[in-house]
This record gives C-alpha cells, structure tokens and sequence, in this order.
C-alpha cells in the first residue's frame, strides 16, 4: 500500500471538476500539464485563465521532497516558522553526504561516522515535526520518491533542482529551493509564473544502442542549457508510451540541465506496471478510475502547435546514441562524430573511469542493460581498460540487483559497488587515481558535467551518456568507441565485437528487500528536542536577515563582475563544501569562489576597493561588511544556472552583499534570490554589462519607489569621476516587494504567525 494514499484519493476525487471546471474557463483541450496546474490552485476551483509566462499563480502542492544537503537549512528555516508540525506530506532523504571511495560498507561507516551530526539533526527534527526520514544508504532520494511517493497527476516540490525526475510518473514535480519549502510546509501557498510549454513528440521506438537518456541528450543539443526556461516540457506521443516509466524518470531528471521548471509524461500502461511493482496497487487502481484527466487531450496531442509555445519531434527510430559535454549537458554529440569532435577539440581520448548510477539512471533496468554489457566482456574475455564504479539508485533496487545476479557481474569485472546514494555526480567523490589538475576524461551517466563537479579538478573532462554506452566506452577506455561498429580485442588477442544492450523493465521475481531504510515519525513530536551545538562546525541557528531600510541604496561598491557561465557550483560550490551546509557563516567562505573574474580571469581574486589589494572573494566581501559598505554582483546569462540549493542566494545575503545585476537568470536562483531579501535584477540594455568597470560604485535612483512592472534607475560611477546611468528590470510582484521589505520570506511568515 502507498505512502499517504488518503492525500492521493483526495487529488483523484477532485481532478475531474476542476480540469473540467478549467478547460471551460480556458475555453479549449488542456495539456497534462495544465490539468495539474488548474488542479492544484490554492484557491480551488479554477475562476481565472492564467498568461503564460505572464501571470503570477498560487498553488497547493501535494507533499515535499528533501535531500539532506539542502533539508539542513530548510529545517532550520521552519523551525522559526512558529509551526508544531508540517502541513503537508514531507520526506527527508540522506543521499549526499556520503562520499564514494572504497566501497558501500566502509564507505557507508565513515560517512555515519563523520556526519553522524547532522543526521541525528536531520531525524531528530523530522520526528519533531511530523517528517518521515530515510537513513543514510537508504537511497537517492529521486529514485526512492518515484518508488515510494511519485503518483500521475500529482504536484510535488522538492529541494533538490532534480525533484523533476517524478515527471516519469507522470507528476508536475519542481525544485526549488528551500524557503519555498519551507512556505509549503507551514500551509502556505507556493507561488509560481505561470509556466510556457514546450511539446516534445515522439515517435517510432527505441533500439540498438539508443536509450531513454539519448532523448534528453539530444533534446538539450537543441534547446541549450537555458532554452527551457520558464516551461514545462511535456512529452507524448507512440515513443513515449512505448517507454518504460523509469526511462520516462530519465528525460525529466535531466530537464533540469535545460532550464524547464519541469517536464512530465501522461499516465500510460508503463508507469501502471511500475506502481503495481512497487507494492502500490491502490494507486493504481486509483488513478485508472481517472485515466483520462491524467494525460494531455486528444486534440492538444493531434494538432500540439496550437496548444503548445514550441514543439519539438523526435523519431526514436533513427535517434543515435549521444555523449555529451564536457563542461556542460548540453553539447551533443552522436557516438559516431565523437572520434573527429575529440581530435578536432584536443579532448583526452582515453578513458580513466566509467561512472553509473546518479539519480538520472539507476534503475534496474539501467542496471539491466549496463550489466548485459558488462558480462559480454567477461564472457568474452576483454579486460576493462578504465574503472568502474556502480551507485544503484535505492536500497530496494540493490538488494533486488544482488539477489538477481547484477551485482556480481560488475564486480567481475573489478567494479567497485559504492553505496546507494550520489557520490561522484555532486562531488562526493575520494578519486585515488589522480592527483593535482591533470588533464583527463571520466565518461557517466549523471546529468551535470560542470568543471570541477566530480572531482574537483577543473581538467576533468565529463561526457554524459546511458548506462550502457559508458560501460561500453569504459571496457574500451576509448571516447573515440562507437560500439555500433568498432571491434575490441580480447586477452586472447581475437578481435570481439558488443552485441546491443538487453535490459529487463521490471525485476520478474519482483522487487525485494529487507530494510528500506526508512524511519516514520513520532504521531507528536512535541516532547522530542533538537539540539544544535553553539560551537558546532556543521549546524548553527540562523539569526534573521535585517530588514530594508526604505531608502535607496547608495555608495555600493562592485564585489565581482562574473565572466560567463556562472552556475550554482560557481557561487556555491559541493563536493568537500557540502559539510557545512547546515553552517550558513562556515559555508559562506565559499561564496562565488569559482566565479571568473572578468577584469583578470581569474576564480576568487577579487579587487578591494577599500585597500586597492587582491584578494579572495569571501574575505574582500567580509571586510565591506565590517565597514558596512553594501556591495553589488554583476553576471553574465542564466546566472545561478544548475541546482537548486539556496545558499547560493543566503550566503552573499549573509555576507552583506546588497544587489545581484545579471543579464538572466535561471529560475531557481531568481526566486532564492527573492525569497533571502535580496535585489535580483537583469540588464535593461544587456551591452551595459560592458559598462561595468572594476572601481565601480553604484547608486541607486527610484528604488524608494519599488513597484512592480517598474524598471530601477542605477547612477554608475567609475573611478575617474565619470558616470553612465543604466536601467534595470525586475520580476517582483507585490507579495515578493513585502519579502524584500521585510527582508526575507521568512521574516514574513513568522510575522504572520506571531
């Protein structure tokens, strides 16, 4: 039986009148998407037809997701929301702060070990307040939600940017950062710009060496890392049914690498198999009860140009399969032009690892059709050329992989098997065989491939790709490998070729395990205490963010004027960083150290305007904040582009910096920025971007008369006296205005429940 099915019935007994209700008012056929949305209002009923891209909406999500990296802060934020209890369904899963090296078991024990801090924090403040837990080496919490909470025609908002992947089951599932959890879980409205929408169809069927992962793969080739902002994108058509539903999780996890808020998939007979084979028939029954309000129109998916903003076709046919990167998930290219692109680019032909698992692709059926590979080379005699390391997905996904034999396989052929939980795809990763910032390429099947996201080492060159397709590349320890036509020779010196890959759907002994991993809450909490030591290196209480003042902001130096991509791990880096995430002072000494510099090119080395010195960017801005001298961050396009985690917009908030001027923002970032107190604003004019000169000092003109729709006027003085004067634009509505003058989201809510 399904977790919180009475929440679930509650949706399904209520769908039909409001789509029903909304595709009167709309006046037309409604998309999946829609249907959620006008589904979950928080008002009820549908009254109103929202713009697109335009219209500011409240909405009612069914339940929450946490990682354990971002929850830290999240929790710490709730706890001062004045509330004895969450209002909706919340989870908290331990996936992060376990870092790969040796092997599950020892590295499972070292990470209780040393984080066991926070852990204790993380239970102790879950069962306090009504949220169920999963422990350590439970699971990646993507995958445990689509196992265990994911249900068709759902809304869900979770803190990882990664949250989208419940699309595969047919959810509207967003990440976003924790404050807006936080608004959820106090029994507050989630606000949200009514999303465009992007209609991906597919047709044919995949085969061969194509997968699930090869469709997302090549739908980022088209729309870049940004070209999905502000939509959904909603796949349907033949292909898509034919797909299996964890294949479906596949594309909408890595959505995320192109901006969309979320992507979904309409309820089909695939994602019907996965729940009855995740021991949650009554959803099933459920939801078929209401099939057609749990998919896409007929019409909007026979004639989709005149229903969605963009449509994208896709012959799953003649689709080949595609690595890409480095350095971002959005260069593609097919395996067969990958021997002329390395060349061409200088990127390092040999292989030194394969990587499978992540949240995007460790299914059992990932697992399936890498392992079909991996035991061809061992019945064939071929020796890996590169390492290999497996994260299965959860705790119920290992156990059934190791009682079927999968394991084994790989362990065959010297895999390691790390714990199920991320590892290597954010950071977590102790990598042995290098040291320093040698050149070197790593093939996964994760979603990011930022410099540095892995390993740390900015010579890393990451290329994203299936399961199979990186076990093929890593038996080679070629790039340049294109299973589909090259030969490999064996130990015995004969020339082998790979057969394509076989997976299986669904386990056919059915899913097992003995202890998933999880911990249900106290029904009260209220005698339960959370403790936060004061002189703890990994939690500290937050203290609220001072409100504005009303008056213009004058005087303001620039910190950094950030040269190109500018992502989340620029401004708030992982990996090792990932300790402090429940410390906003510790973690802010890592605040924008990855940014480019554009005066100089170089990452946190920063001009003081105080002293003339160079310096780093965390200490230069702590000095400004001991002189109480606000500060301004200039950037460059889809600023803040990646994860969801806020404390990319906390710690500049929390080390004094006042305003955040980009060309664009992703919108994640946008929002954390809105909801920590401070001013995200863009570029009227993107050349003014060019204006910005090193000394710069920035007054602002009209802010006393903040409003909405209205563009702020910025007297920018440079350092031989003269001047431009610049307008900036902003997204605020009136709600966002009161958070700003109260100085953040959370100050407002405390307000109210004072």
């Amino acid at each position: 039986m399904a977790y919180d099915i009475d929440m679930i019935k509650k949706v399904y007994n209520q769908i039909a009148e409001r789509v029903d209700k909304a595709r009167e008012i709309v006046g037309k056929p409604l998309t999946l998407s829609e249907k959620i949305l006008y589904a979950h209002l928080w008002d009820g009923e549908p009254t109103t037809a929202y713009k697109r891209a335009t219209d500011y909406v409240n909405f009612a999500p069914d339940r929450i997701a946490c990682q354990d990296a971002t929850a830290q802060m999240a929790l710490l934020q709730f706890m001062q929301a004045g509330k004895k209890k969450v209002e909706v369904p919340t989870t908290v899963h331990c996936d992060h702060l376990i870092q790969a090296k040796q092997g599950a078991a020892k590295d499972l024990k070292r990470a209780n070990e040393t984080s066991n801090e926070v852990f204790d924090f993380l239970e102790s403040v879950s069962n306090k307040y009504g949220i169920g837990f999963w422990k350590p080496g439970a699971g990646i919490i993507h995958q445990v939600v689509l196992e265990n909470y994911a249900f068709p025609g759902g809304m869900m908002i979770g803190t990882d940017s990664h949250t989208v992947n419940a699309g595969g089951l047919g959810m509207v599932a967003i990440g976003v950062g924790g404050a807006d959890a936080v608004d959820v879980m106090a029994g507050m409205p989630w606000e949200l710009k009514f999303p465009k929408l992007i209609g991906v169809k597919l047709t044919g069927e995949l085969n061969g060496w194509t997968a699930s992962k090869d469709v997302i793969l090549k739908v980022a080739g088209i729309l870049t890392v940004k070209g999905g902002t502000g939509a959904i994108i909603e796949y349907f058509g033949p292909g898509a049914k034919a797909m299996s539903c964890t294949g479906k999780g596949t594309i909408c996890n890595m959505g995320a690498e192109v901006g969309a808020t979320t992507s979904t998939f309409g309820y089909d007979d695939s994602m019907e198999r996965f729940l009855r084979a995740t021991n949650r028939d009554d959803v099933a029954d459920a939801a078929n009860e209401v099939r057609e309000y749990l998919t896409g129109d007929d019409e909007v998916y026979a004639n989709p140009e005149q229903y969605f903003d963009e449509v994208i076709e896709i012959d799953l046919s003649t689709l080949k399969p595609h690595l890409n990167g480095p350095f971002t998930p959005d260069l593609a290219t097919p395996i067969s032009e990958m021997s002329e692109k390395a060349q061409k680019n200088g990127w390092p032909i040999q292989v030194d690892w394969g990587l499978i698992g992540s949240c995007t692709n460790s299914s059992y059926e990932d697992l399936t059709r890498a392992a079909s590979i991996a035991k061809q080379a061992v019945d064939k005699n071929i020796k890996a050329k590169s390492d290999f390391g497996i994260n299965p997905g959860s705790e119920q996904i290992r156990y059934t992989a190791e009682r079927d034999g999968l394991l084994q396989i790989f362990e065959d052929l010297d895999a390691t098997i790390f714990t199920n939980a991320c590892g290597p795809c954010i950071g977590q990763w102790d990598r042995s065989d290098r040291k320093g910032e040698e050149k070197n390429t790593i093939v996964h099947s994760f979603n990011r491939n930022f410099s540095k996201r892995a390993d740390g080492n900015p010579n890393t060159h990451a290329f994203v790709g299936s399961p199979e397709m990186v076990a093929a590349i890593a038996i080679s320890g070629r790039l340049d490998f294109d299973p589909t036509r090259d030969k490999l020779i064996n130990e015995n010196g004969e020339e082998v070729m790979l057969e394509e890959p076989k997976g299986l759907e669904l386990p056919p002994k059915g899913f097992d395990v003995e202890d998933p991993g999880y911990v249900a809450p106290r029904k009260d909490g209220s005698s339960v205490e959370v403790k936060v030591s004061p002189t703890s290196e990994r939690l500290q209480l937050l203290t609220p963010f001072e409100p504005w003042d009303g008056k213009n902001i004058t005087g303001a130096k620039l910190l950094i004027k950030a040269h190109g991509k500018c992502t989340t791990d620029h401004i708030s880096m992982a990996g090792p960083w990932l300790r402090f995430r429940g410390h906003l002072d510790n973690i802010s000494n890592n605040c924008l150290i990855g940014a480019v510099n554009a005066f100089n090119m170089k990452t946190n080395f920063v001009k003081s305007q105080l002293t003339g010195e160079y310096g780093g960017v965390p200490d230069t801005q702590r000095e400004y904040k001991a002189a109480g001298i606000p500060t301004v961050v200039v950037g460059d396009h889809n600023y803040g582009e990646g994860s969801s985690r806020e404390h990319a917009a906390m710690e500049p908030r929390h080390l004094g910096v006042y305003v955040v001027l980009v060309k664009s923002f992703a919108r994640i970032h946008e929002t954390n920025l809105k909801k920590q107190g401070m001013l995200g604003i863009t570029f009227a004019n993107e050349t003014d971007y060019d204006l910005i000169q090193e000394d710069d000092t920035f007054n602002f003109i009209d802010l006393e008369s903040f409003a909405p729709g209205k563009p702020l006027t910025i007297e920018v003085v440079h350092a031989d006296g003269s001047k431009d004067v610049i307008k900036a634009n902003h997204t605020y509505n009136e709600n966002q205005i009161e958070w700003y003058k109260e100085g953040s989201a959370l100050n407002l809510i405390k307000k109210m429940n004072a």
